[in-house]
């Protein structure tokens, strides 16, 4: 009997966990704050160790500093919340699993990966970072925030995988509403948030950005200023969806916050919001080494949740209706986060596409090598825009012999889903799934 809680929302991950809990002795799960990393793993825990638990002074956290075998003592497969507060508990998991050939024995949860050892700081100890890296034990898997289909906000009658097995199917669907599709955007995938009710003016999850700068990036990061990281964060919120720099972003942050920073500043500082999962960049795609095509490599920027994006320039659902540029870059990130999930969830990796000018939002490549392109449109009135773009893309790739095997328009005001007769889908992401 598992620790399922009350009120728990199945999330396509969990499939993909149990896969993993038959392969390996240890998975671990990573992802931002609120993500729903707890609850998931929890759905397929037998016991729990809980490091952030409070009780008795915090006598966890205490036990475990004291001897890790404390906090892998229970029946499997055993969860441990929050590892990265101790991190020699890693190498004791580990260790754990080299004396068994079983199976799905520990479930880890995470954060934020370990601080790295600063020399000369009292704080110090050994085992501040793992020492082994579980190869073979230990395997991650990223969990991201909620889909629109894993929300209940998507009808899920268009599926990913239908489209990449010529399974498709037009559907009607329901009318288009822009207020309701900025909402969902401005309440992100949290699952903290899913059924509450909120006025027309939301600003997102309160005070969000200011609980992981003021508490949560001291402890992953205590060089760092909770000042300064929220500037970044704006800056990355003002290239959300794009392809930028870091030198980019120290002139962003020049320009709109008056603070001159250097780029290699901004680049360790871009390191810490990985560490702490903050960032969800999506890579290049590249057709192949053999190829004639020259692609750019560098990662379109993506902050975990639109959400934060939004909550980081403190935009309301009223102020995205009157700036729909702002929106149209806030939209993209919702659909592609979404991509990144259903692709996911079915083995498949997300991409962008960049090349001179020529560009594509995204490119999924699933398991079996086939590959899907998609352009992400909010209004109407631009499918056929980018139903050319898919094409000549699609023209493009047959020089690499990596034709598409899909083509899609993600729209946000379309009823329906259909496939047009150049043989371009078109599809809203409120009808979408894996």
């Amino acid at each position: 009997m598992t620790l399922t809680p009350n009120g728990y929302r199945p999330r396509l991950i969990d499939a993909h966990i149990d896969n993993l809990l038959r392969m390996y002795g240890a998975v671990s799960i990573e992802g931002t704050k609120y993500c729903g990393k707890t609850w998931t793993a929890l759905n397929h825990s037998e016991s729990v160790f809980a490091l952030d638990d409070p009780s008795f002074d915090y006598n966890n956290l205490k036990l475990a500093k004291a001897d890790v075998n404390q906090a892998m003592d229970g029946d499997r497969p055993h969860l441990i919340d929050e590892w990265q507060t101790v991190p020699a508990i890693w190498d004791g998991v580990r260790r754990a699993c080299d004396g068994t050939t079983a199976k799905g024995q520990f479930i880890l949860c995470g954060s934020s990966t370990p601080p790295e050892v600063v020399s000369g700081d009292p704080a110090d100890t050994p085992g501040s970072t793992p020492f082994h890296s579980g190869i073979g034990r230990i395997t991650t898997v990223r969990m991201r925030t909620m889909s629109l289909f894993e929300s209940g906000d998507s009808s899920g009658t268009v599926s990913l995988k239908d489209l990449f097995d010529s399974r498709f199917k037009a559907r009607t669907g329901e009318t288009p509403d822009m207020k309701r599709l900025i909402r969902l955007t401005v309440r992100g995938g949290w699952p903290g948030n899913i059924g509450l009710t909120f006025d027309d003016d939301m600003k997102g999850y309160p005070g969000y950005i200011d609980q992981l700068c003021e508490k949560d990036l001291p402890r992953t990061d205590r060089s760092k200023s909770p000042t300064r990281m929220k500037m970044l964060l704006r800056s990355l919120a003002r290239n959300e969806s794009t392809v930028c720099s870091n030198v980019t972003l120290a002139k962003d942050m020049k320009e709109f916050e008056d603070e001159t920073i250097k780029d290699s500043t901004v680049a360790n500082y871009i390191d810490t919001l990985n560490r702490m999962f903050l960032l969800d960049n999506q890579p290049a795609y590249n057709p192949g080494n053999r190829s004639p095509i020259r692609v750019g490599k560098s990662p379109k920027r993506h902050l975990s949740d639109p959400a934060i994006a939004i909550s980081a320039l403190g935009m309301s659902t009223n102020d995205l209706m009157r700036d729909l540029n702002t929106y149209g870059f806030m939209f993209e990130a919702m659909c592609e986060r979404d991509l990144q999930i259903y692709a996911n969830a079915d083995g498949g990796k997300l991409f962008h596409y960049r090349e001179g000018n020529r560009e594509v939002d995204a490119v999924i490549e699933m398991a079996d090598g086939s590959t899907g392109a998609f352009e992400i449109k909010l209004g109407a009135d631009q499918i056929d825009k980018g139903a050319e773009n898919l094409l000549r893309f699609s023209d493009r790739m047959a020089d690499s012999k990596r034709v598409p095997k899909v083509l899609c328009v993600v729209c946000g005001m379309v009823p329906s889903a259909y496939r047009r007769e150049d043989g371009v889908y078109v599809v809203p992401i409120t009808s979408l799934r894996n």
